[in-house]
C-alpha cells in the first residue's frame, strides 16, 4: 500500500495487520451502525482498534473487556463507554445489563473459548458475533447461545487494504482514530524485552527499529 512520503513509517507499519484486523472487523465486517451497542473482548492491539472504531462507527455503549487495568483505562481514553475486569465471574451478564438485553455486536479477540461463548451470550437475537483470535480448544455452544444471531470467522477485518489502510490514516490524521498510542517502539537489540513485555499484558504494539 502506497502512502505519502512525508508519513512517519515507523508508526504505520501496525496498520497492516492487528489494527486493520480490529478496525476492520467493526466498520467492514460487522458493519456496526449510529446508536448501537458494541462488547469487545480483549484489549490489545486488536480490541483496542475495535474500540475506536466503533467510537468511529457512531457505537454509543461500547464495552470493553480485558484483565489487565491498565488496558482498561486506555480502552475509556479512546471511547469505550464502559469496561469490565475479565476476572469476574458475570461479565456476560454485566454486559447484558449495561445493553439493555444484550449488545447488537460482539466481537473476540482471545480465542479462549469460554470467552468466546460469553461473547455470544452477551449478544441479542438479530445481533452479530465476530471471531478472530486463533481458537485455543472446542468451542462448546448450546442451540439456545446463537439462535438468531449472525457468527463470523473473520480474517483481516475483512477490508481492502489498498483502500482501508489510506481510510484509518485519514482518520487518525482527522483526531479520530489515535492508533499512535498503542504503540511503543524498542531498539532492535531490546527485541527480547519486547516480547515478554507483550506477553505479559504489559506494552500493547511493540515496533522494533534497527
Amino acid at each position: 500500500v502506497k502512502v505519502a512520503p512525508s508519513l512517519p513509517l515507523e508508526l504505520l507499519g501496525p496498520l497492516g495487520c492487528g489494527i486493520q484486523t480490529g478496525a476492520g472487523s467493526i466498520l467492514c465486517a460487522l458493519d456496526v451502525q449510529p446508536g448501537t451497542s458494541v462488547a469487545v473482548f480483549g484489549a490489545g492491539a486488536v480490541g483496542l482498534a475495535a474500540v475506536m472504531a466503533a467510537a468511529v462507527a457512531g457505537a454509543t455503549t461500547i464495552v470493553a473487556v480485558d484483565l489487565q487495568p491498565h488496558r482498561l483505562d486506555l480502552a475509556r481514553e479512546l471511547g469505550a463507554t464502559h469496561v469490565i475486569d475479565g476476572h469476574a465471574a458475570d461479565v456476560t451478564d454485566q454486559i447484558v445489563a449495561l445493553s439493555g438485553g444484550g449488545v447488537q455486536y460482539a466481537f473476540d479477540t482471545t480465542g479462549i473459548p469460554n470467552v468466546m461463548v460469553g461473547a455470544v451470550r452477551a449478544t441479542r437475537m438479530t445481533g452479530k458475533v465476530g471471531f478472530v483470535g486463533v481458537q485455543q480448544g472446542t468451542l462448546p455452544l448450546e442451540s439456545m447461545d446463537y439462535i438468531g444471531k449472525t457468527i463470523l470467522n473473520i480474517l483481516e477485518g475483512s477490508a481492502d487494504p489498498q483502500e482501508f489502510i489510506p481510510r484509518m490514516i485519514g482518520l487518525w490524521q482527522d483526531g479520530r482514530f489515535p492508533f499512535d498510542r498503542l504503540i511503543e517502539q524498542f531498539p532492535l537489540e531490546r527485541i527480547d524485552e519486547a516480547e515478554q513485555s507483550s506477553l505479559a499484558g504489559g506494552v500493547i504494539k511493540p515496533v522494533l527499529r534497527p
